[in-house]
């Protein structure tokens, strides 16, 4: 894999913005190949559709890019707010390719957050644009990188160093069944699957995850019966092969 930019393709734009937009995304069309297949090009996508920018034509997966000269990993800013929301609930958010480059237009790290992975937790919302904005009373939001569970956050490169095709493809295909979940219920599941990789190890007890109780009693305020939840996503995650049980109440991460 090519990690250069061309960067002369840019020559006739001033724009900053511009410039990472052009660049990256040919980077992306010239190199990258479908996380969640064994197609090893990724096309762009049709102009009428604006929140994603290539597509797998062999297994129709839509990829959004983001290009960032200076890399965050806690959050990313995204469009706008409600828009989000609409697309979450409706189940059409991209896969999000997260594409951070060098001063020299090198790419040091591609960060790839499978669309199954955005619930309204990870979404933040901002504050409104002032009176004196463009588009003033606009609401926008980010993405909280932090509150994605490790299994959502696939390195496709990292410092410079592109990963296996085949280990990126095994990281998607674990967590793809995630999309048969509905999304008025994937919430709840990403939220206790977060919650498991805070407590960074493979094995753990349903006690240790009841410590969490305030803390997804505070993202569903609507949900009065915390603890049986939290055991009907614990059997969800066994279902969908992310979580192995162990002996009476204690589990393991597949």
């Amino acid at each position: 894999m090519n990690l250069q930019c061309e960067v002369e393709l840019a020559s006739g734009y001033r724009s900053a913005s511009q410039i990472a937009r052009i660049l990256s995304e040919h980077w992306c069309g010239r190199e990258l190949y479908c996380p969640a297949c064994d197609s090893d090009r990724l096309t762009g996508s049709r102009p009428n559709n604006p929140a994603v920018d290539f597509e797998c034509t062999n297994c129709e997966q839509p990829f959004q890019l983001k290009s960032l000269r200076h890399w965050n990993p806690r959050k990313v800013v995204d469009a706008g707010y409600e828009a989000m929301l609409r697309a979450i609930r409706a189940d059409r958010t991209p896969n999000l390719l997260l594409l951070q480059y060098s001063k020299s237009w090198l790419v040091q790290n591609l960060l790839l957050i499978p669309r199954m992975f955005f619930s309204e937790s990870v979404i933040e919302k901002r504050k409104p644009l002032g009176p004196e904005a463009r588009r003033a009373g606009w609401i926008g939001c980010n993405i909280l990188l932090s509150e994605i569970p490790l299994d959502g956050k696939i390195p496709m490169i990292s410092a410079g160093v592109p990963l296996r095709k085949e280990q990126v493809r095994g990281d998607f295909s674990r967590v793809k069944h995630l999309a048969s979940v509905p999304p008025a219920v994937r919430g709840w599941t990403l939220d206790v699957l977060r919650v498991v990789r805070q407590l960074a190890k493979t094995e753990f007890s349903l006690q240790e995850l009841y410590a969490f109780e305030s803390q997804l009693k505070a993202l569903h305020p609507n949900n009065q019966n915390v603890r049986p939840k939290i055991r009907q996503q614990l059997q969800l995650l066994r279902e969908l092969g992310l979580l192995r049980f162990g002996t009476r109440g204690n589990y393991r991460i597949v």
